[in-house]
C-alpha cells in the first residue's frame, strides 16, 4: 500500500474472542477504527478531535470488512491504514490487518466518511479544513 498510511501495532485482548477463541467478526471494525485514530496523530488535522474542532463531524457512511485468516487471544497484529485520495467532500481509507509474528494478511477492509456540520447536516463540498489538510499532505 502506498501514499499517506500509518501502522499501529494491536494486542488482542481476551474480551475481544468469541466463544471459538477467535477474534470476533465486529473487532476488526475497532481496530480500523485504531488505525483511523493513529493515523490523524501522525498527521494532525485530521483526527477526529480535529474535525470537531473545526465544526463538523464525519460519520462513517460505507463500510466494507474482508475476513482472512483468524487472530487469536494474546496474538499480536499491525493494522495498516492507508489514504485514499478523492476529490469528493468526503474521507476514505483502505486497511490491512497482518499478524505481526509472520507478516499474514488476516483482514483487509474500506471506509468511507462524509462530513456534515454540527446539525448533521451532510455538506457536499469539501470543508475548508480538509482543503488546507489536502494541501499540507497531498504534496
Amino acid at each position: 500500500m502506498g501514499g499517506l498510511k500509518n501502522e499501529t501495532r494491536i494486542r488482542v485482548r481476551f474480551s475481544e474472542v468469541d466463544s471459538m477463541a477467535v477474534v470476533w467478526h465486529g473487532e476488526y471494525v475497532r481496530y480500523f477504527e485504531d488505525g483511523r485514530e493513529a493515523f490523524g496523530r501522525q498527521y494532525p488535522g485530521l483526527g477526529y478531535m480535529d474535525i470537531w474542532h473545526s465544526g463538523y463531524l464525519a460519520p462513517v457512511v460505507e463500510l466494507d470488512v474482508r475476513y482472512k485468516s483468524p487472530l487469536r487471544c494474546n496474538e499480536e497484529a499491525i493494522v495498516e491504514t492507508r489514504y485514499v485520495e478523492t476529490a469528493a467532500a468526503k474521507i476514505c481509507f483502505e486497511y490491512e490487518i497482518r499478524r505481526a509474528g509472520n507478516g499474514m494478511v488476516v483482514a483487509t477492509g474500506r471506509s468511507t466518511q462524509v462530513f456534515t456540520d454540527s446539525k448533521g447536516e451532510l455538506q457536499l463540498y469539501a470543508p475548508d479544513f480538509y482543503k488546507e489538510w489536502k494541501k499540507r499532505w497531498l504534496k
